[in-house]
């Protein structure tokens, strides 16, 4: 019987699981089996929740351990899309059990808030509320006398003053949102900025650098207005911006120390200084002279010089430098002609007659 021991081999070892990448908003919209709307307001309502896009395009992501959670819920896809359903007003009356008049009134009165909105062919506003709000209003034993009989007299003189909560509402609730999503202290500045006129921020944010970094920031929240100028641009201006002088003057307030918040957490970006006036890129400066310099070796002649030697001769000097001045206004040494002295030897062209001459003469010798 032999002696010797068997060692058991180690288990081969398992790779690491790859990392899964975070999907777009559209990949993660099919994964889940909704419409582009549905997903967004789930994200906007909080029921999905995103991550930033490290990629540097700026907008949102989901992990694909979110998309896990959320499809395993019970109930999924049928429950999540009942919470983002978003009816309008013949719906949402049906749904409550009353006319479509007083449902209108108990919107323009704010008691129902719209989530979303857009514009029909005939350029009407038509607001879309969440249908599992309407339902807990119904529920709500306190809404009972707003649901049949008479209006109050407080709420029909409300109503007969023309009172229309809708799109203030709305934008209240928008915030809200855009809130939810902000991730930084500019962020958070730019979502308020996005319910305020343009004039309104430049007037509370002056420095220009500042106010293209929140719009940069929100450039995801902007809604599209259309073509400026146009009827329905004007329409979307006045629903998507704050109208009201107390609303206006509350997001004032707010976007005034969110922008100092934002300054004091991490500045926005600035533009570097230009470098000085007449320094040459790659070039050390130099120094002033204190004394009178030496003299300086001629330079060379230019090409145009040379092609000109038959009707004048020059010769490129620089001017020694004074006391007390700089040798040069720019880069490069500044250089000026002077004629050349008249005991100047002959040029070359002139030798080879000379040199013949020479030859002849000695050969008669």
């Amino acid at each position: 019987m032999s002696d010797s021991t068997t060692t058991p081999s180690a288990p081969p070892a398992t790779a690491p699981a790859a990392v899964r990448p975070p999907l777009a908003s559209a990949r993660a919209a099919r994964e889940l089996g909704l419409k582009r709307g549905e997903f967004d307001l789930a994200v906007r309502l909080g029921h999905i929740r995103t991550v930033p896009d490290e990629g540097g395009g700026g907008g949102r992501r989901v992990d694909r351990a979110e998309i896990d959670r959320v499809s395993g819920e019970d109930g999924f896809p049928d429950v999540l899309r009942e919470r983002v359903r978003a009816v309008g007003t013949a719906e949402g009356a049906a749904l409550m059990g009353i006319t479509a008049a007083r449902f209108t009134r108990l919107a323009r009165l704010g008691l129902v808030v719209p989530v979303r909105h857009y514009f029909n062919r005939y350029r009407t506003v038509v607001w879309l509320y969440l249908a599992e709000e309407l339902r807990q209003f119904v529920a709500e034993e306190h809404n009972a006398v707003l649901l049949t009989g008479r209006m109050p007299e407080r709420l029909r003189e409300r109503l007969d003053a023309g009172v229309d909560a809708r799109a203030r509402n709305w934008r209240g609730r928008r915030l809200g949102l855009l809130l939810r999503e902000a991730d930084g202290h500019w962020a958070r500045a730019a979502a308020v900025a996005a319910l305020l006129d343009p004039v309104h921020v430049a007037e509370i944010v002056t420095d220009p650098y500042e106010r293209d970094h929140l719009d940069r920031v929100g450039q995801r929240w902007k809604p599209s207005r259309g073509t400026p100028g146009s009827p329905s641009a004007d329409l979307a201006a006045r629903i998507t911006t704050a109208q009201d002088p107390d609303e206006i003057q509350w997001l004032r307030a707010e976007l005034t120390s969110a922008v100092a918040e934002a300054r004091a957490s991490r500045p926005a970006p600035h533009p570097t200084a230009p470098a000085p006036a007449g320094h040459c890129p790659g070039t050390a400066a130099r120094p002033k002279s204190t004394g009178p310099a030496g003299p300086v070796g001629p330079t060379g002649p230019s090409a145009r010089e040379r092609a000109g030697a038959h009707r004048r001769r020059t010769v490129a000097v620089t001017e020694p430098a004074t006391t007390g001045t700089r040798q040069t206004d720019g880069c490069a040494p500044r250089v000026r002609e002077r004629p050349a002295p008249s005991c100047r030897p002959p040029a070359p062209e002139a030798e080879p007659p000379r040199r013949l001459l020479g030859w002849l003469r000695r050969r008669d010798r």
